[in-house]
């Protein structure tokens, strides 16, 4: 779209009717001075704020006593607004305009201003539903861009934070933030996230999500590479860590990078609590994931290949409970699994009065009748239900659970406790493979000096954590 402007009001008007006679939330508002002054407003219904056009715009305009004016001088003498930039590019016009911003134009001047006008309807920063803590910050990100923007600022108050804003979306040109603390956020992964975002080549931008699939590495790895996060205060420790993050317009997740091992086991609150508690619990989180992989696994497979390996009372007791079990333990370990998955999805698709009633009755009440069927036996029941339990305790590996656990049940199916061992190694293999921006995946697990080990598995008191020892420091002395 091409906007050509010329000195004649009426001309002006007419080109915008005629490029927006199909949208009727389109608004073109002609306001007169008391003398020579005559202008004309074009804004969007719904996208503005009607209260400051009609302060700052229409009554100075309407009150004006003196000669027509050119823009600059309107913008200086008559208009009563902080933000009004002239004679923009067509493309950033446009995209101001499309976004809730007015055009003003005055008769005898070509030269349009746009004035922030902005008025959208939005929410609350309430705290997010499926991050919240025990104790800290109750704000979350909403789906304002600006507001976003200022929960961050708001916590951290050095001029050394930076924004950078960029279009992306030939046909969206939605606007995204890429946020960092200059001096602290390491050079070459910034330049190489600016440059994956140059790259994108999407003509549409409606969530965090669309960029976060293209610019992360490893893109069809199960763990993820990229952070998401709908907590300011979160946002805020990842940049005194020395990462960057990704604000998107229109979506209140904010995506963090590099991304690393260990902080899928970090929870939202490990900072604001006791250090001794947190330690407790992130170590259980750690043993939860390893549970929940291979658990049913190993099951399997000492059911399968190994049964000299239990007890005889043990293994008496679980052949007893699978008399008339038609299925073999793969198949029954399978099918189980994926009723259970089923039933988890269907709770968290329905509302949440009957997404909850669903999920709790409906496994209480399915497991019980298949077992008095004998499709499966109560063992599996008991070892499916703890394995679903465990998942939960990790919920940024959501999908990395769910896929490799099946992956190491077809493995304990064909070579027993063996197999479990060798499909083990492959995920171990596959994280020391992966990497987050160039930063290895394993950084501060694995990898790390041991004076920059300022947050691993175990959370320091504050006390004995030096600023200095930032996360991408530790990194860097890996990569020397």
């Amino acid at each position: 779209m091409e906007l050509s402007f010329t000195t004649d009001l009426d001309e002006n008007i007419a080109m915008m009717k005629r490029l927006f006679v199909h949208d009727d939330t389109f608004i073109c508002r002609e306001v007169r001075g008391q003398s020579a002054l005559r202008a004309a407003l074009f804004f969007f219904d719904g996208m503005v704020n009607s209260q400051a056009i009609n302060e700052s715009i229409v009554k100075p305009i309407s009150l004006w006593t003196g000669n027509s004016l050119q823009m600059p001088d309107v913008i200086r003498e008559v208009l009563q607004i902080d933000d009004c930039p002239f004679d923009l590019k067509t493309d950033q016009l446009l995209a101001a305009f499309l976004y809730g911003d007015t055009i003003v134009l005055v008769d005898g001047d070509s030269r349009p201003a746009v004035v922030n006008t902005k008025g959208f309807a939005k929410r609350g920063p309430d705290e997010p539903d499926n991050e919240k803590v025990l104790r800290g910050p109750r704000e979350g990100f909403t789906e304002a861009f600006m507001g976003n923007l200022a929960l961050i600022r708001r916590r951290l108050r050095t001029p050394n934070l930076c924004f950078e804003f960029s279009g992306i979306g030939s046909v969206t040109h939605t606007t995204v933030s890429l946020c960092y603390i200059q001096g602290i956020a390491d050079e070459a992964v910034l330049e190489t996230v600016r440059q994956r975002l140059q790259d994108i080549p999407l003509d549409s931008i409606l969530d965090a999500n669309y960029l976060g699939e293209i610019i992360r590495d490893n893109r069809f790895s199960p763990f993820p590479t990229v952070g998401v996060t709908e907590r300011p205060d979160i946002v805020a420790a990842k940049l005194l860590e020395g990462r960057v993050a990704i604000v998107v317009d229109g979506t209140p997740v904010v995506l963090t990078a590099p991304h690393i091992l260990q902080e899928t086991f970090q929870a939202n609150d490990d900072y604001y609590i006791s250090f001794l508690y947190t330690n407790l619990t992130r170590w259980l989180r750690v043993l939860g994931f390893v549970l929940t992989l291979t658990l049913p696994a190993i099951y399997v497979a000492l059911l399968t290949w190994q049964q000299e390996m239990l007890p005889t009372r043990l293994l008496f007791s679980i052949s007893a409970a699978r008399q008339g079990v038609p299925f073999s333990t793969f198949a029954e370990a399978v099918g189980t699994l994926a009723v259970f998955e089923i039933l988890k999805e269907a709770g968290t698709r329905t509302p949440d009065t009957i997404g909850q009633a669903l999920s709790i009755v409906g496994g209480l009440v399915l497991g019980q009748a298949a077992v008095d069927a004998r499709f499966v036996s109560a063992p599996m029941v008991i070892i499916i239900a703890f394995s679903g339990v465990t998942a939960l305790i990790v919920p940024k590996l959501r999908t990395a659970t769910l896929l490799l656990r099946f992956f190491l049940l077809v493995c304990a199916a064909l070579l027993g406790l063996y197999g479990v061992l060798f499909g083990g190694c492959l995920i171990l293999a596959h994280l020391c493979r992966l990497s987050s921006f160039g930063v290895p995946y394993l950084t501060n697990v694995l990898a790390a000096e041991k004076h920059s080990r300022r947050d691993v598995l175990l959370r320091f008191p504050w006390f004995a954590m030096k600023p200095e020892h930032r996360f991408l420091a530790g990194w860097r002395g890996v990569r020397r």
